[in-house]
């Protein structure tokens, strides 16, 4: 296929549209308020060697790290993937993030009749497994879905801990449905180690139908055009991102630009945790080198490598301000060092809960106090630096009348991220009291959450005068109190 701008972007979107309709099925399927009302989900679209070719403008945090996950797919099964498969993972060291959110992964067949010919096939149904027909792998879907439990040593699995092992349920690449039947046993031993089954059965479902939705339009998409024609347009929507980011990596200044913030602690030990980046501009391309920053900590603020890069991924990508695809060019002109055994690519048994939501957003920040060096015009001042982590659990009731309770008790667990003020930006005001950079969700509505855990909220409201003076003002902050209506737990992690 020829290079043709408007029929690239006719691409850019079919395959854009694949993945947001995943995160629809995803959304409207799933169980707990957390995927269907924060909206803690990503849904993407790669091809058949594991590059991302759409994500959906779900969660940024996942950018970078869900390839990951879908490259540790691969190379467990290489070779013994088949049509109706579906892998499912969370492990962290493994291009996971943190326990909690837990990736499926769907390899996408066509019959190699297909593959081979040049003409328009017949729609075909994809839930049908013949062994019969010989099949080629085009491509994967994958969804990821941040679960509200996921075991552990606290509700809601983000606790303050020492090691991974007191976090929940570590699953490394394994098939959950082989050939298109579940493997109950795989089920059955995730379930036994959640706090809420019900919800996570539910949740798990909802990411098989939002892969199922996913593959199904894949091949759609094949029955309109050959596949040949989409393959190359994989390839120049690849190429097409990545010229657009070696532009802007050529339109800063050349020279090494220094950052170091912090956090304040680690939960375990009282000392701050210094985070160093030295951004190389030379050409149209970068060196992102965290060299320099701590080792990794004794409480669960350490990031696997899967973490920084999605954070490297995201600053880069914001910075292009054009509508390029989300897909794996972005990374190609990028070079990222992220030491071993430090908080930015910590090593098992290393704790990484608070990696994912808290060190991600100081990467953000210490990335963009290099690059406000390079260019102080396109870069916004400090923003919260947290994504505000509660998450409460304990026993709940079917019903409380008259303040009696009645009905059976079970077990519940509710999680949210708090938003909070961005930084001003260097023309205007920083908005108030939203949920910034790495993390893209949405609230939990005070209805949903009151109707869904015995929690109550009190007060909910933005927190005046909080984001600073200036000529142009930091975004405002949130109160957010609530008041529990029974005995339970409670983390913070903030």
């Amino acid at each position: 296929m020829n290079y043709d701008p408007i029929r690239l972007e006719i691409y850019k979107n079919l395959f854009a549209a694949i993945a947001e309709e995943m995160g629809t099925v995803l959304r409207k399927a799933s169980y707990s308020p957390n995927i269907k009302e924060r909206r803690d989900y990503s849904c993407a679209i790669f091809d058949e060697i594991g590059r991302m070719i759409a994500q959906a403008a779900h969660i940024p945090v996942h950018l970078g790290s869900m390839p990951l996950s879908v490259k540790a797919a691969i190379e467990h099964f290489a070779g013994d993937l088949q049509p109706g498969d579906v892998v499912v993972l969370n492990d962290p060291f493994r291009g996971g993030t943190h326990l909690p959110d837990i990736t499926m992964v769907s390899p996408v067949f066509l019959p190699t009749e297909y593959i081979e010919s040049a003409e328009k096939p017949k729609l075909f149904s994809i839930t049908t497994v013949n062994p019969v027909v010989n099949e080629s792998l085009i491509g994967f879907v994958a969804s990821r879905a941040h679960h509200a439990d996921v075991g552990g040593m606290t509700p809601g699995s983000m606790p303050v801990a020492r090691e991974i092992f007191q976090e929940g349920l570590i699953i490394p690449p394994v098939k959950l449905i082989r050939s298109g039947r579940m493997d109950q046993d795989i089920l059955a031993l995730i379930l036994a180690n959640v706090r809420t089954p019900q919800e996570r059965r539910g949740d798990l479902s909802a990411q098989i139908a939002a892969n199922q939705r996913g593959a199904e339009r894949l091949a759609e998409m094949v029955s309109h055009y050959s596949w040949k024609e989409i393959t190359d347009a994989e390839v120049q929507l690849l190429a097409y991102t990545e010229r657009m980011t070696r532009r802007l990596i050529k339109s800063l200044p050349a020279g090494e630009y220094r950052f170091t913030d912090q956090l304040d602690d680690d939960g375990v030990n009282d000392r701050p945790v210094p985070i160093t980046v030295t951004v190389t501009i030379r050409g149209d391309s970068a060196k992102v080198d965290f060299t320099g920053s701590a080792s990794q900590q004794t409480g669960s603020v350490n990031a696997v490598y899967a973490i920084t890069l999605s954070a490297v991924y995201y600053v880069f990508r914001c910075l292009l301000e054009l509508d390029v695809p989300n897909n794996s060019g972005c990374l190609a002109p990028l070079e990222v060092i992220a030491p071993p055994g430090t908080v930015v690519n910590a090593l098992p048994p290393a704790p990484v809960a608070g990696g994912n939501v808290e060190t991600s957003q100081r990467i953000v920040d210490v990335l963009l106090g290099a690059l406000a060096q390079a260019c102080p015009e396109k870069i916004p001042a400090a923003s919260q630096g947290t994504m505000n982590n509660v998450t409460i659990g304990g026993q709940s009731f079917l019903s409380i009348a008259g303040g009696k309770v009645e009905g059976e008790s079970r077990l519940f667990t509710y999680y949210e991220t708090i938003g909070g003020g961005m930084g001003a930006r260097p023309n205007s005001d920083g908005p108030s009291a939203l949920h910034s950079h790495m993390t893209n969700t949405l609230n939990t509505p005070i209805e949903a959450l009151e109707y869904a855990y015995p929690l109550r909220v009190l007060r909910y409201e933005i927190r005046k005068g909080s984001g600073g003076d200036g000529k142009f003002r930091g975004g405002d902050g949130i109160v957010r109190e609530l008041q529990v209506l029974n005995n339970c737990q409670v983390t913070l992690l903030t």
